[in-house]
């Protein structure tokens, strides 16, 4: 952690939390008790119902329904004061890197254009939260969290099941972007472009070779324009590209040049699982590692966002030297 972050730590954030503490302990015994009176009062009823003879069915929910609903109400105060923390940390942490901070996407950024393309799945259950925006090397860029479930029916009962959960990033790329082109670790998200005939808006997307094998192995690339398309895709970019799941410990990044909105968006989707989150709240709130883990996860993606923007510099370089 830098001089800048560890100053935001021990002058502001550190006193604040150390502030909150006698609260959370309060709110943490809080939810215990509601919870055992709860069992208690599940106990009683169940008791009740038992000698009144009734069956098993509703001395079960009895039983069920009583901890439930204590867990619940004595979990409010709790819960309410996790996203208090929360929201704080990662606002502070933001504008110090110059972003902005809102719990979730007033407008989930080209959520539907990445379904177009077949880079996000189908599903029944959508939820959006965390979203950071701002600049880096003059590039508006802005990302969010997306989870994705589907709904299943088995022996008729239904469930639902995560089909995507990670970081949506949305980049006006530093050149103009002419044509589409999709980035994919999977060939089977192109199943619904295939059976068009790998077209897409009218346009034929054909199955385009990467200049380095061994990103030809580990990507599945396709565009309506071969030579723009490897003129975008120079080894630097897909390195960085790959460093993006990598630092992240996510899993099957995917991305699409596109020209839709006039000048060029680059749109990543990377299955990470839950970020910029604080921890339990069963721990002390004063855990320097609540703080560190959002800084590090920020840090790691608007860094990262910095790689993929530079190579507007070193494209025509690298291009020149593939021809």
């Amino acid at each position: 952690m830098d001089d800048r972050f560890q100053s935001l730590w021990t002058e502001k954030l550190e006193p604040w939390l150390a502030g909150l503490e006698a609260d959370r302990k309060r709110f943490v015994r809080l939810r215990w008790y509601w919870t055992a009176g709860g069992v208690a009062l599940s106990l009683a009823l169940a008791g009740v119902l038992a000698w009144k003879a009734f069956d098993g069915v509703p001395i079960v929910m009895a039983l069920i329904i009583g901890p439930f609903l204590g867990y619940m109400i004595g979990s409010r105060a709790l819960h309410a004061m996790s996203k208090r923390v929360k929201a704080e940390l990662n606002t502070t942490i933001a504008e110090a890197l110059g972003l902005t901070y809102s719990a979730k996407p007033s407008n989930p950024a080209r959520f539907d254009r990445l379904r177009e393309f077949g880079l996000l799945p189908s599903s029944d259950r959508r939820k959006f939260e965390d979203h950071f925006a701002g600049a880096r090397d003059g590039c508006e860029f802005e990302l969010y969290e997306a989870h994705l479930e589907q709904r299943r029916r088995s022996n008729k009962r239904t469930y639902y099941v995560t089909v995507f959960h990670g970081v949506i990033i949305r980049i006006n790329f530093p050149r103009k972007v002419e044509g589409i082109t999709l980035i994919t670790r999977d060939q089977g998200l192109f199943n619904g472009i295939q059976a068009f005939g790998r077209s897409f808006g009218g346009n034929k997307l054909e199955r385009i070779g990467l200049v380095d094998p061994t990103f030809e192995k580990a990507f599945e690339v396709y565009g309506n324009d071969q030579v723009l398309a490897r003129y975008m895709l120079t080894p630097s970019f897909m390195e960085r590209l790959l460093a993006l799941e990598t630092s992240l410990k996510g899993k099957n990044v995917r991305a699409a040049f596109d020209e839709d909105s006039g000048e060029g968006e680059l749109l990543i989707a990377a299955e990470t699982g839950n970020l910029f989150e604080i921890g339990s709240m069963f721990r002390p709130l004063t855990e320097p590692g609540r703080f560190t883990q959002i800084v590090d996860e920020l840090d790691h993606i608007t860094g990262l966002i910095d790689l993929l923007v530079a190579p507007a510099q070193l494209n025509e370089h690298e291009a020149r030297q593939g021809e």
